[in-house]
């Protein structure tokens, strides 16, 4: 048995944030963003919770597929930007939705969270162990930038996407994964439940518990990996590029994605994006985009669709599945 999606949803923040309205923070301005990054704007929660988004995107999800909440076995959620240690998003995700017989747990690989939660949710019912899974992706970025440091805060915005697994007898999902522990400090956000973290206050300290990322090195990372982890996959499910329908990539940069189908050779309308209008909501942007992507009718049954996350750890990950 393998997962087979059978509805998506997402949210993302009414509240949105422009490259001109960022050039009012700090020196920037719309062109060099959109030049360097692809991005045009973001959406930022106010009162809104990592949790919450998650609930909506789950919620559309589930109405789309017609299925009875209490048929959930599972809630993965993947996000490294829950505003709680405990109880996990996922629980919070179960109470919101009515999913009163799941069990629900949170998975952390920052950017690459949602593409894992999505492989582990295959295993799980491949195993037989589940029949129905929600997967989710949700991160509050603007919780964690440093609104000062032009380099990492025109990059991200918030938002949640979700996608429906129900079992059912089809064609195998191929997946692969992978981390570099020892290359983690390219892309490091320190937890501000430690000891002495209020240093960080006084004026002039080092702003640990915010991102803080070598552009350069991931970058590199990105555009090396993901085209190894995606012909890896291919390489085990017997199948080639141009049998790839779709490849949904992380949406962290216009440039990485337009770099990793040069290295493919292949061509970019392949590759969709929705950077200009989300920029890179860490864990979310893959399930906003199948999102998007269904609603639009993009998809058709049988379908060749390889997605790819990439984030810190460094982590990555990729999953090739028929629609």
């Amino acid at each position: 048995m393998v997962g087979k999606i059978c509805g998506t949803g997402s949210y993302v923040p009414p509240h949105v944030m422009d490259n001109n309205d960022l050039s009012k923070i700090v020196d920037t301005n719309d062109e060099w963003i959109r030049e360097r990054t692809g991005i045009g704007k973001r959406h930022i929660i106010e009162n809104e919770t990592t949790s919450y988004m998650a609930g909506q995107a789950a919620q559309q999800a589930v109405e789309q597929s017609g299925i009875d909440p209490e048929e959930i076995d599972m809630i993965l959620v993947g996000t490294s930007s829950s505003e709680t240690i405990f109880p996990c998003s996922a629980c919070e995700v179960q109470k919101m939705i009515g999913a009163s017989r799941a069990v629900g747990y949170d998975l952390n690989a920052a950017c690459t969270g949602f593409v894992l939660a999505f492989n582990t949710a295959q295993a799980y019912i491949s195993s037989g162990f589940c029949r129905t899974i929600l997967v989710i992706g949700a991160d509050s970025m603007s919780n964690v930038v440093d609104w000062s440091d032009r380099s990492t805060c025109i990059l991200f915005g918030d938002g949640a996407g979700a996608v429906l697994l129900r079992a059912e007898e089809g064609s195998p999902v191929y997946m692969a994964a992978h981390s570099d522990g020892v290359k983690g400090p390219a892309l490091t956000g320190l937890s501000r439940h430690r000891k002495g973290w209020e240093k960080e206050l006084e004026p002039g300290a080092e702003k640990e518990s915010y991102i803080h990322m070598d552009g350069q090195g991931v970058f590199k990372f990105a555009v090396r990996k993901v085209p190894e982890i995606i012909e890896e996959v291919l390489q085990e499910a017997g199948s080639s590029l141009d049998a790839i329908d779709y490849f949904i990539l992380h949406q962290a940069n216009r440039r990485i994605i337009e770099a990793v189908a040069k290295r493919l050779k292949t061509d970019i309308s392949k590759f969709p994006m929705n950077l200009e209008e989300y920029a890179n909501t860490s864990a979310a942007t893959v399930p906003i985009l199948i999102d998007e992507m269904n609603r639009k009718g993009m998809f058709t049954k049988g379908q060749k669709i390889m997605m790819a996350g990439f984030g810190a750890g460094l982590t990555w990950a990729a999953s090739l599945f028929e629609w």
